[in-house]
């Protein structure tokens, strides 16, 4: 299903701006060098897509992966507990300090009584689990029971604890433990009274927005005229979207939101014309993206950006997955990882809504593999191959 948005951007804000706008990721980039392997993850041009959609040019930007953490929410979390957790030691401190400083002796003394927490199905809280461990401090991880076994055990958390119910349900009770303990939150999320933190997750995202276009002009191609931008609250979605309309201009780039059509929480809000919740009624595979209720701040900027909002099908995921799998040079996409391609191909036969939202044979799109395997066995079993099979084989082709 598609739903034909008019964006209102006189509904964003100074702040909306400020913090996802051109100069977010100059902010974001000093923490990376925390990490021992950051670098920028590869674009990669889909020639096929673009023949079999009816556009110029397809590219993918590829945060299977980002930091070794196979997704690109290892940007969000870890950069949100390290400034959270900056502010805390100049505050301990009494004085200002440096972003190298936060692993110092003194860091990890004061980093032992810190514990950051928060909810996730898998992605945020690895990443969440990953800045607390490269500072010293402890992570608690709240995971609803939807979340299988094998991305539970690969968040690496201190503490890992199970919720019954859904997504949203382990929201609510990691807000609820955190208060109780003193914990220190950190939602990708976001609520009323509670817009600032999930503001720095998602301004972490723009790091890749940002390697995507100077990676596109590297190329030699034009800046994208449309970007297809999967969600779950929509958090990832509406920084990616803020921060290229910011840079390219509102009038030259349209976003394109894709949702599960089981939990299409942001689809229902553009019709409702007002933030709306998603009655659930059965999981979709696309577990990373199963979220009910939209994060506030993520549905404002939306509504002021998004041109149209998707849903798409199992099946469609499936088949994005193998189209990605099964390419001469393959990437590796995970079910949500897979969905912005699923999106754009669920509507590529459809010449009204080619023509309503721009696209045609000069359109150049942008779509974001999010994550990779992050389920090897859920992986294996709709593709047919494990990860490594898949790209031992082209290897072997190549060869």
């Amino acid at each position: 299903m598609i739903h034909f948005h008019s964006p209102d951007h006189e509904l964003l804000t100074e702040s909306d701006k400020a913090l996802l706008g051109a100069s977010a990721p100059n902010l974001v980039r000093p923490y990376l060098n925390l990490w021992r392997n950051e670098r920028s993850t590869p674009l990669i041009v889909l020639p096929e897509i673009a023949k079999a959609t009816k556009v110029a040019t397809v590219l993918m930007k590829d945060e299977g992966q980002r930091l070794g953490l196979g997704s690109f929410k290892a940007l969000g979390g870890a950069y949100a507990v390290m400034t959270l957790f900056k502010r805390m030691l100049e505050v301990q401190l009494d004085e200002k300090i440096s972003v190298a400083q936060l692993v110092s002796p003194t860091a990890r003394e004061f980093a032992a009584s810190i514990t950051f927490c928060c909810a996730t199905d898998g992605n945020h809280g690895k990443s969440v689990a990953a800045g607390a461990r490269i500072l010293g401090c402890r992570s608690v991880i709240f995971v609803h029971e939807g979340v299988s076994t094998a991305r539970a055990e690969a968040i690496g958390a201190d503490e890992i604890v199970r919720v019954k119910g859904n997504y949203d349900m382990s929201v609510d009770e990691a807000e609820r433990v955190s208060k109780q303990r003193s914990w220190l939150l950190v939602s990708d999320t976001s609520w009323e009274g509670y817009e600032e933190i999930p503001s720095l997750v998602a301004q972490g995202y723009t790091i890749l927005a940002q390697e995507a276009l100077h990676q596109i002009e590297e190329l030699g191609i034009d800046p994208p005229t449309h970007v297809f931008l999967q969600a779950g609250v929509g958090g990832f979605a509406s920084s990616i979207s803020l921060h290229l309309s910011e840079l390219l201009g509102h009038q030259n780039i349209k976003t394109i939101v894709v949702e599960p059509d089981r939990a299409a929480c942001l689809f229902m809000s553009a019709e409702a014309g007002r933030l709306s919740s998603f009655s659930p009624t059965e999981p979709t595979i696309m577990a990373m993206l199963e979220c009910y209720t939209p994060s506030l701040v993520a549905w404002r900027i939306l509504s002021a950006n998004a041109s149209a909002f998707v849903t798409v099908s199992e099946e469609e995921a499936k088949d994005a997955m193998r189209k990605l799998a099964f390419r001469e040079h393959p990437i590796i996409a995970g079910e949500s990882g897979a969905a912005g391609l699923a999106g754009l191909l669920s509507i590529a036969g459809d010449p009204q809504v080619h023509s309503r939202l721009g696209l045609n044979e000069h359109s150049r799109v942008l779509l974001i593999n999010t994550e990779g395997a992050t389920d090897p066995a859920s992986y294996e079993n709709i593709v047919g191959l494990t990860a490594e099979e898949v790209l031992r084989n082209a290897a072997t082709h190549e060869s």
